[in-house]
């Protein structure tokens, strides 16, 4: 029983939206005599019973369809006219008008096997919308797990204003400490306030510099050996250059730091970053 049961389940089709039987099958579970022919017959004598909704014959695309989805000998062997399938209402009403000795017992094999299908699909149904919603869950997840990295991403454009201060040296100690090696600095006015935070880092530093306001370093040299003064006239502005790969831009001086509205702003421009280097030489 069960193994008929598992072949009827094979020869329902989902066309229209619907789950339908194919008149050769049902002529084959009947045991008709003439086959499909007295299927035919028995809804042509009764086809006031056979709305469409009950069954329909295929159009030739619907035979297509079902053979380049169920590539089985009986559909790629049709030849005759198109076949006629029935839904389960359909199966239902014609077992009542067919005379075979099988058709009750079969008729109930029949029906057991599309309630199966239903459960089948039923159930394949709910496990979708269960991983759909595991999905949407998931995506939630990840997307509220990407706003908190983000929230707590490094921001690269920073804003001071007057009184600022202590923030703004906070900041630059910050981008300091992300050094491994090395440290460049380019500021033409290097004094005691720059001078005393260096002090306290154990990183190779190079400070790029005019030829004024030095006699703070020399007496730094004195005691400290991590800072090597660089005397160059090209630059304007103020830069900080991390292990040769991180670019800062300050927009002021770091002895005046907080003093008035200014800005610190990171550089993602390898080009700009390289040429810098370059120009610095060193």
């Amino acid at each position: 029983m069960l193994e008929e049961k598992l072949d009827i389940k094979n020869m329902i089709y989902e066309i229209r939206g619907k789950q339908v039987m194919l008149d050769s099958d049902l002529a084959k579970l009947y045991q008709c005599k003439n086959g499909t022919k007295e299927i035919n017959q028995a809804v042509k004598n009764n086809i006031e019973k056979f709305p469409e909704r009950y069954s329909w014959k295929l159009t030739n695309e619907e035979v297509n369809v079902l053979r380049s989805k169920f590539l089985t000998t009986k559909i790629n062997n049709m030849s005759r006219s198109l076949p006629r399938v029935f839904t389960e209402q359909g199966v239902a009403m014609l077992s009542t008008i067919l005379k075979s000795k099988v058709a009750i017992q079969v008729s109930i094999n029949i029906m057991d096997a599309f309630v199966e299908m239903r459960k089948y699909i039923s159930n394949n149904l709910i496990e979708q919308k269960y991983i759909n919603n595991l999905v949407i869950e998931h995506d939630s997840r990840i997307k509220n797990i990407e706003e908190t990295f983000n929230s707590f991403k490094e921001k690269n454009n920073h804003i001071f204003f007057e009184g600022q201060i202590y923030d703004a040296y906070s900041l630059m100690i910050d981008i300091f400490n992300k050094s491994k090696k090395e440290i460049i600095i380019i500021d033409n006015y290097v004094d005691k306030t720059l001078l005393d935070i260096l002090s306290k880092s154990n990183k190779k530093v190079i400070v790029i510099t005019n030829k004024y306001n030095n006699e703070d370093y020399n007496k730094y040299k004195k005691e400290y050996s991590n800072v090597k003064l660089i005397i160059n006239n090209n630059f304007h502005d103020r830069f900080i250059i991390i292990d040769r790969s991180i670019l800062y831009h300050c927009g002021a001086s770091f002895k005046d730091l907080g003093n008035k509205c200014f800005a610190i702003n990171k550089i993602e421009d390898d080009v700009s970053l390289n040429n810098l280097l370059n120009r610095i030489n060193i």
